[in-house]
C-alpha cells in the first residue's frame, strides 16, 4: 500500500540543521495494522506526518497507492489525504462549538459529498461508535473516551484506505483506551490499514508489527512474537 526508500527529514533554521528521519526504508502492506514505538524525540510523529501528506520529506521516495508522492505540493498532497486517509489523535482535535454530528461531517463537507450522502455517512459512522444518542451533544459534554469515540467516527466518515493513530488513547484512562484499541482492532478485522504511533505496549499489541524507532532510524521490528531485523 505504501513504500518508503532512503527516506529522510531535515529542519533547517538560520543557526542550526536538525535531522528527524535518516534514510528510512519502509514497505506497508494493504490490510496491516502496524505500530511505531520509541522514545520522545525519536522520529515518530515526524514520520507519521509524512505518511500521513502533512509533511514532505526532504530526500527519499514515498510510493502511497502506487504513486510517486515524494514531491507533491500541499495543494496535491491534500487531495490525496481527503480522499484516502483519517486521522486520529491524543488530543481528539474536535471543535468544541459543532455539535458531535457536525464534527463527523467535516471530512465529507471538505470533499463535497452531497448532502443527503454526508447525513447516511455519518448515521453509519455514529452508530458503529455507538454514539447515535450523542449526536447533538458538544464535545465538552462529553468524556474523554467518548470525545475519542467521536473523533474515530470521524477519521472513519469517509471510508479510508488509511488510519493514521497518533497516541490514541493518551488522554484517557485504562477503561477508555482499551475501548478505543479494541475499536480500532475491529476496523482493521474489517480491512482497514492502522498505523499508530504509541508509547505503550499494551496498545501496540494489537497491531500485526512493531516498529522500534531511535534517533530517526527504524531498528528493529517486532512481527506476531519474532523479532526481526529493520529494512
Amino acid at each position: 500500500m505504501l513504500h518508503i526508500h532512503q527516506l529522510k527529514r531535515v529542519y533547517r533554521t538560520n543557526l542550526i540543521e536538525t535531522t528527524a528521519l535518516h534514510h528510512i526504508d519502509l514497505t506497508i502492506r494493504r490490510g496491516e495494522f502496524v505500530s511505531i514505538m520509541g522514545p520522545s524525540g525519536c522520529g515518530k510523529s515526524t514520520l507519521l506526518n509524512i505518511l500521513g501528506l502533512i509533511d514532505a520529506p526532504t530526500d527519499g521516495s514515498y510510493r502511497f497507492l502506487e504513486e510517486e508522492v515524494a514531491t507533491y505540493g500541499e495543494r496535491k498532497r491534500a487531495q490525496l489525504r481527503k480522499q484516502h486517509i483519517g486521522f486520529v489523535f491524543q488530543s481528539f482535535n474536535l471543535i468544541d462549538e459543532l455539535t458531535v454530528s457536525a464534527n463527523i461531517e467535516l471530512p465529507l463537507v471538505y470533499a463535497r459529498v452531497p448532502a443527503g450522502e454526508r447525513q447516511r455517512r455519518v448515521d453509519e459512522a455514529l452508530e458503529r461508535m455507538n454514539m447515535s444518542h450523542r449526536k447533538n451533544h458538544y464535545p465538552p459534554q462529553l468524556s474523554g473516551g467518548q470525545q475519542q469515540r467521536v473523533a474515530v467516527a470521524r477519521a472513519i466518515v469517509n471510508r479510508p484506505d488509511l488510519i493514521l493513530a497518533d497516541e490514541p488513547t493518551g488522554n484517557l484512562d485504562t477503561i477508555n483506551g482499551s475501548d478505543v484499541m479494541h475499536t480500532l482492532k475491529a476496523l482493521h478485522q474489517d480491512g482497514t490499514t492502522i498505523i499508530m504511533v504509541t508509547h505503550s505496549q499494551s496498545c501496540a499489541e494489537y497491531s500485526d508489527r512493531i516498529l522500534h524507532m531511535l534517533d530517526g532510524k527504524v531498528l528493529a521490528e517486532t512481527e506476531r512474537g519474532a523479532s526481526l531485523p529493520s529494512h
